[in-house]
């Protein structure tokens, strides 16, 4: 049922790495659509390896962020607080059923297909909707830190139900939520807590994929095999590229990718 260790899977790693070194964006976004549709791999079995490959990959990010001192462990904690309960009963349901069905396949696909519209979406306009979210806003009070605790929780809890279907929605979709709740935070510093908070929810999500038998162990040493010296090169390139060139280039590939997913 599973591969054997294949040398391509090192590529599309390497490639997947530079381009999250480059833009900062998820692997998810990009790996899982690639085993699915390039490697013709079972869309639960994609989402499962992809989960544990961002948990190995999302550990040095947090590594680098924690040096740095960039993590708001408050909002890690309401993430994680919101995220795990909601990965463990997403595992649960996918437990009960017939992974391998029509059915399940296609529901994970049109998730994900949709996931990475809305993430090529907010690739290109980003700037845009946080300031659309400022002038709606206005010159209202900020939220009380209760309020703001609360839909820290509830964001937390829609991605750890989008995460655990799809491996999509905490980097783009999560980071651009959480700078529209906490407008005053350094950019780095809600992204340093992102990462961190994915890194317990992706491990969870990983884990219960494998105890309901859905981990290629072999696929995922070849794309950590690729990945890791990938993401290195990507951060190196990164001050000397163009970087929303790169962005537009990545959104325009995760619409047509979205549109394969949801046509097929």
């Amino acid at each position: 049922m599973f591969s054997h260790f294949d040398p391509l899977y090192s590529l599309s790693g390497f490639f997947v790495g530079a381009l999250v070194g480059i833009t900062g964006v998820g692997g998810g976004s990009l790996m899982t659509p690639l085993l699915v549709l390039l490697f013709g791999v079972h869309p639960a079995t994609a989402v499962g390896t992809d989960l544990l490959y961002a948990a190995v990959t999302k550990s040095a990010g947090t590594a680098v962020h924690g040096m740095h001192g960039r993590i708001n462990w408050r909002i890690v904690g309401c993430l994680a607080a919101g995220s795990v309960p909601a990965a463990l009963i997403m595992l649960w349901l996918l437990s009960g059923v017939d992974r391998k069905s029509i059915e399940v396949a296609h529901t994970i696909t049109t998730a994900l297909g949709w996931l990475l519209v809305m993430t090529a979406f907010m690739l290109v306009f980003r700037t845009q909707v946080l300031a659309f979210a400022q002038r709606s806003m206005g010159e209202r009070r900020t939220l009380r830190p209760a309020t703001l605790g609360i839909l820290t929780v509830v964001l937390g809890l829609a991605l750890g139900i989008l995460v655990t279907l799809t491996s999509v929605g905490a980097g783009a979709l999560g980071v651009t939520i959480l700078l529209v709740l906490y407008p005053r935070l350094d950019v780095r510093e809600i992204v340093g807590s992102d990462i961190v908070h994915a890194v317990p929810l992706t491990l969870i999500g990983g884990m219960g994929y494998w105890m309901i038998g859905e981990i290629d162990w072999f696929m995922l040493a070849a794309l950590l095999v690729g990945s890791i010296p990938g993401i290195i090169a990507g951060s190196l390139l990164a001050p000397k590229l163009h970087e929303r060139t790169i962005r537009l280039v990545l959104a325009a590939t995760l619409a047509v990718v979205a549109y394969k997913l949801l046509t097929s």
